[in-house]
């Protein structure tokens, strides 16, 4: 036994002083499995988990989460793409999954659908063990409005990893907070600093950069998981996960320079929460409990405001039990879709919630659009 224990260490120690070109895998594109093979089929997945969602032009939903393997954070775990037509009440199979051989994972994927139409999927890939490894990449369609999308070529953007919302700012800037977590050392041939980077293109994602990163100290660093929220003032209000729940940040002058994170007197649990801005301009937020508790990863709850998030209205139950992970995005019609993952590894159920403002405000659904607890894909792989 401790000769496995020793052999262990030195594994992982010596990971540390590899550099990228001893794992090509990091570095290069991976496979595109279309169809997908099957032995990622439903019936084969032991856990699942960590979706995101967006909406296309005319109405479609794209979804995406990973898998893969016996848990998180092995070698093994990859990423999966569905899409509905009906508002999220039917979903396909999985139409392509993402995965790469050797110790490199396939994590964290995160969809957006920009202000041309067009649908970006982004999906992270670093070394097992080594979260200063990460680095995002993405595919984009120009036909996100058929199921048969042509997805582009993947390319890498950037060290980090990134699974929450872009935004598109006031100067039509497309921002996209990407995180490179704070584990001790730097990887060999990064060029981020700890924390979470503000990457961003003004020519329409033809090129991008960073302008400006926000750290949380080493001790109370998550995994960040940042929103960013341009408030109607013009600054930006930046809100990471922490080990203490959520610390906020802002900066005032384009996101290049922002405050010393601060504990929010919103209050969550060490877990990934959402927020964005409405097409009403009123912001909203989806965490578990309410907005001034910190429980465990039960009762996912959408919450409003009308002043900028100085207070918070309403209070939509979306799912009571042990669930997480949300990410949402609307429609054209003021339809709001919040996904999440209910029990990773028992249930493992990826939902979806469709609701309206009306309904968070009346803490009830009382639109005849809104539905709760739809199922968009389990897995049933036997254990």
């Amino acid at each position: 036994m401790k000769t496995i224990f020793f052999f262990f260490i030195f594994f992982v120690f010596s990971l540390h002083f590899l550099s990228a070109q001893e794992f090509p895998g990091l570095l290069d594109p991976p496979d595109i499995l279309q169809p997908v093979p099957p032995e990622y089929r439903d019936d084969k997945r032991l856990w699942q988990g960590i979706p995101n969602i967006t909406v296309a032009p005319k109405g479609r939903l794209w979804a995406a989460w990973y898998s893969g393997g016996s848990h998180e954070g092995t070698h093994d775990n990859c990423v999966f793409l569905v899409t509905s037509n009906d508002t999220g009440k039917t979903w396909t199979v999985p139409l392509l999954a993402i995965d790469m051989p050797g110790p490199v994972r396939v994590v964290d994927p995160a969809l957006w659908t920009d202000p041309e139409g067009k649908v970006w999927f982004f999906w992270t890939q670093l070394v097992v063990g080594i979260e200063s490894s990460a680095g995002t990449w993405y595919m984009t369609t120009d036909t996100p409005d058929r199921e048969d999308a042509v997805w582009s070529v993947p390319k890498r953007i950037c060290d980090g990893l990134k699974s929450t919302k872009s935004i598109v700012d006031s100067k039509n800037r497309w921002i996209h907070p990407v995180v490179l977590k704070n584990d001790g050392y730097v990887y060999p041939g990064t060029i981020f600093e700890p924390g979470t980077h503000f990457v961003v293109s003004e020519n329409k994602g033809k090129t991008f950069q960073s302008i400006g990163h926000v750290t949380v100290s080493r001790k109370d660093a998550d995994h960040d998981e940042t929103n960013i929220i341009e408030k109607k003032d013009g600054s930006f209000w930046a809100l990471l996960r922490t080990k203490y729940g959520i610390a906020e940040s802002f900066s005032t002058d384009g996101c290049k320079t922002w405050t010393e994170p601060k504990p929010s007197k919103i209050l969550n649990t060490t877990s990934r929460f959402f927020v964005r801005r409405l097409k009403s301009g009123n912001l909203l937020f989806v965490k578990n409990g309410n907005m001034s508790e910190r429980i465990g990863r039960t009762h996912l709850q959408a919450f409003l405001s009308d002043d900028d998030g100085k207070t918070w209205k309403g209070g939509l139950m979306l799912d009571e039990r042990q669930v997480s992970y949300p990410d949402g995005d609307q429609a054209d019609d003021g339809t709001i879709f919040v996904i999440y993952d209910h029990e990773r590894n028992n249930a493992r159920e990826i939902l979806l919630a469709r609701f309206t403002e009306e309904d968070v405000l009346n803490g009830k659904i009382v639109s005849d659009r809104s539905a709760l607890r739809l199922l968009i894909n389990k897995a049933t792989g036997k254990k």
